[in-house]
């Protein structure tokens, strides 16, 4: 909103009004807001949670120190969601698709894990919000985000096309502007390609997917596999991120490291100068990205001031179904999704942990009648716990771990 504000100001030559238009303020004035307010408010909703005595309700696991947890604030979330959405109202260019998208996916995933927090206290039941309920809402985006990519004339991608392969539309627009045609040109057209890390020809196109399909009856088909990637990433990773929340800081502080290589990510990717000198897809529009990322990144290291060890407040499926679902969503809007499984490598891994350790648990009873288990528990971090680490140190070698993978991730702009 300000920006549109200090727009109008910047017309009637308002001094310091220009400030506004350039990307690095907006982000720098998005990261101290989001801090502030996850710092001032965040002290007052969790007393207010304290007062009213939302508190964590602590299931005997065996783990060391864990009834220290019993009574800790939760649904501590919403610090997180206000610290988001707050700046990004007042700093991004709200008419932007890409801005509108990531705002959708904050409410929409904090609105499920808060709805699922809601129920585990208040109505006293542990279970909380039915899987089915949780997996139709992360479906019913991922429809959302799919559709919205694959359809919005808005969003779209600068790639080199030969003349030979332009629509009549497009030759006439090249024609019009009088200039001589070249065998290829430039353009911003709507493309489903997307990044391949490590690969020197590095854009990979979904429609190949359902290339042996005719051109003529491709699209449809096109647009659904497409749709049914995003559902499988925006649920796979929003879950990773839920699963990770399981000690104090550890899913705050991955999420803010990897909030961070995004943000690079998503400025280099949407300036024109950075796009051609690595050699990357140049995505216009992106830049408003910038600054949401730096309210997520202000966010989440705001609320890891409550929530380090030992933790005054837990974020809850509020917080931690959001941060893994905007993770998703904006890795697929810069195009780089392919990257999750190095960037969330974390997420991955304790996702992971858990399917294995369920999948053999299930083999291993059908064929000696006692189920046997591979880690000592799961998630992985309470495996470490489990063997007597203490949980400031397995949260802090995963922060380490996580900020290998974001370098990494980075890296994978030169490597190829």
């Amino acid at each position: 909103m300000l920006y549109y504000l200090f727009n109008y100001l910047d017309t009637l030559n308002f001094p310091g009004a220009r400030l506004f238009t350039f990307i690095s303020f907006r982000s720098a004035a998005a990261i101290i807001t989001s801090l502030i307010i996850s710092l001032l408010i965040g002290k007052r909703i969790i007393q207010y949670l304290q007062l009213r005595q939302v508190g964590e309700v602590v299931r005997n696991l065996g783990l060391e120190g864990q009834y220290k947890k019993q009574g800790t604030p939760s649904i501590g979330g919403v610090i997180i969601l206000a610290s988001i959405i707050i700046p990004t109202l007042l700093f991004a260019k709200l008419g932007n698709v890409y801005i509108i998208l990531m705002l959708i996916t904050t409410v929409w995933l904090g609105l499920i894990g808060f709805l699922d927090d809601y129920i585990k206290i208040f109505k006293k039941n542990k279970e909380g919000l039915a899987a089915k309920f949780k997996i139709a809402g992360q479906i019913g985006l991922g429809i959302i985000v799919g559709l919205t990519l694959f359809f919005s004339s808005e969003v779209k991608i600068a790639e080199k096309v030969d003349v030979s392969d332009l629509t009549l539309r497009e030759k006439s627009e090249l024609i019009d502007t009088g200039i001589e045609i070249p065998t290829q040109v430039t353009l911003e057209r709507k493309s489903t390609k997307t990044t391949i890390p490590f690969v020197k020809n590095n854009e990979f196109d979904y429609a190949w997917l359902v290339s042996f399909i005719s051109k003529d009856y491709r699209r449809p088909f096109t647009w659904i596999v497409f749709v049914v990637i995003v559902i499988f990433i925006v649920t796979s990773v929003s879950n990773g991120a839920n699963l990770t929340d399981g000690l104090d800081g550890l899913a705050t502080g991955t999420s803010a490291i990897i909030g961070t290589a995004l943000a690079i990510l998503a400025y280099v990717s949407s300036n024109v100068i950075y796009a051609r000198y690595l050699q990357i897809m140049y995505i216009p529009g992106t830049e408003e990205l910038v600054v949401y990322a730096s309210a997520f990144i202000g966010a989440t290291i705001g609320f890891l001031w409550y929530n380090s060890f030992p933790a005054q407040v837990f974020m809850g499926d509020t917080g931690s179904l959001a941060l893994g679902g905007i993770i998703a969503v904006f890795a697929f809007i810069i195009r780089k999704e392919l990257l999750i499984p190095l960037l969330c490598g974390i997420f991955l891994v304790e996702n992971l942990s858990v399917v294995i350790q369920v999948a053999w648990f299930k083999r291993t009873r059908k064929k000696y009648g006692e189920g046997r288990r591979i880690f000592l528990m799961a998630p992985l971090h309470h495996h470490y716990q489990k063997k007597g680490f203490p949980e400031p140190k397995i949260v802090i070698r995963f922060w380490i771990v996580a900020i290998i993978l974001a370098v990494l991730s980075i890296v994978t702009l030169k490597i190829r």
